[in-house]
């Protein structure tokens, strides 16, 4: 059921929050409580070893799988240690050469690896006739006996770098692009909060200068004194900060007190909350320059003023909030949305940085004959650049 502002001053239900399971010590000990690249260098090293373990597990088996002489375990084990330390001299020349231009990182890369494969071939043709064909005598040629194995594990080698590598450059990529979006975004909220401030600083000290010229200076104190409360609770929120929607209505009131000085009877306020809706979160000033706008286009043509309904009610997923009146001039506000101003316009820029595609912005002639202007938010939802 709907309630009065009595409501705002209730705190809202605190939603039970998920809990994060935590990394166990062992989980700590082998880096599995972290993504597995955010330390690249302990990538590496872990991929690096791990690789050739497997591969002098797999060349062992398969020795011993074909009943060959013990000692071929020697010769895998010189293989494995002459393959690892390769491919760190070519992870060492790899991190120059992906800076390059992708033609001279293809081209340099495979002169690279033949040369490594070459390298390889001969020590692993020497190896072979010293600890398993003891009395071969491999010459000239024959050394490279095993070049073409050896050139395509030390390509897979260097694919696999690459690719990673790439991987990596990718993602630092995105998370930057999104760093400068998510700064672009806040930096454009600011922008939209800060142009409400001197713009309503304009019309406020304009009439507590108009109250200093008529001599009421009681009335022009206390109308400083409200300014003096709202600026302290607007500018201590960041502009790119959000509050929940009772904050936000809190503020209303404060600039309504400010504006009662100026119209007295004429403006008459209403809040409609509904409890659901006190906790949604919001950008902070968001609804002020809609009920400015309906100060200027309702209450101040008009010698009987007028009324200025607030309500918010949850819909779905959504809350509707609606600000309405039901001024004379209902019609010509409502071409005013088209204007340059910074009132509507305003708040429907903060909203579409905010929300993106996820909110509604809609302006309407009333039942009341005045004028409406419909905002719907995510309930759930936090604004994108917040």
């Amino acid at each position: 059921m709907a309630t009065d502002s009595a409501l705002l001053t209730e705190q809202p239900r605190r939603k039970a929050r998920a809990l994060t399971p935590r990394s166990g010590p062992i989980a700590r000990t082998v880096g599995l409580d972290a993504p597995f690249f955010a330390d690249k260098n302990r990538a590496f090293w872990v991929l690096q070893s791990a690789g050739w373990v497997g591969y002098f597990m797999l060349r062992t088996l398969s020795g011993i799988a074909n009943a060959v002489p013990a000692m071929f375990v020697v010769h895998t084990l010189l293989l494995t240690a002459t393959g690892y330390s390769l491919t760190l001299l070519l992870a060492s020349l790899y991190r120059r050469l992906i800076t390059m231009r992708a033609i001279y990182t293809v081209i340099l890369s495979l002169a690279a690896v033949g040369l490594a494969s070459g390298c390889f071939s001969v020590i692993e043709t020497w190896s072979h006739a010293t600890f398993v064909r003891p009395g071969a005598n491999p010459v000239g040629v024959q050394l490279l006996g095993p070049i073409l194995l050896n050139f395509a594990l030390l390509a897979a080698w260097s694919a696999l770098y690459y690719g990673i590598n790439y991987y990596l450059l990718l993602e630092e990529e995105i998370d930057q692009r999104t760093r400068l979006e998510s700064q672009a975004s806040s930096a454009q909220l600011a922008m939209l909060r800060y142009q409400l401030n001197p713009h309503f600083l304009f019309n406020t000290l304009n009439s507590i200068s108009t109250l200093v010229l008529l001599k009421q200076t009681e009335r022009a104190n206390a109308m400083l004194a409200r300014l003096s409360s709202f600026l302290r609770y607007t500018l201590a929120n960041e502009p790119t900060a959000q509050v929940t929607l009772a904050q936000e209505v809190e503020t209303l009131k404060l600039y309504l007190e400010i504006e009662k000085m100026r119209f007295e009877d004429r403006l008459r306020p209403h809040f409609r909350i509904e409890a659901q809706t006190i906790g949604v979160r919001l950008p902070s000033l968001l609804l002020q320059p809609l009920v400015e706008n309906a100060i200027k286009y309702a209450v101040t043509p008009s010698e009987t003023g007028a009324d200025i309904w607030v309500t918010a009610i949850p819909e779905g997923d959504n809350v509707r909030i609606e600000v309405a009146d039901n001024g004379a001039g209902g019609q010509d506000a409502l071409v005013a949305t088209q204007s340059t101003g910074v009132g509507l316009a305003n708040t429907r820029d903060r909203l579409a940085q905010a929300y993106g595609e996820r909110h509604r912005f809609a302006t309407r002639k009333n039942e009341q004959g005045g004028f409406s202007v419909i905002v719907e938010i995510p309930l759930d939802a936090r604004p994108l650049g917040l």
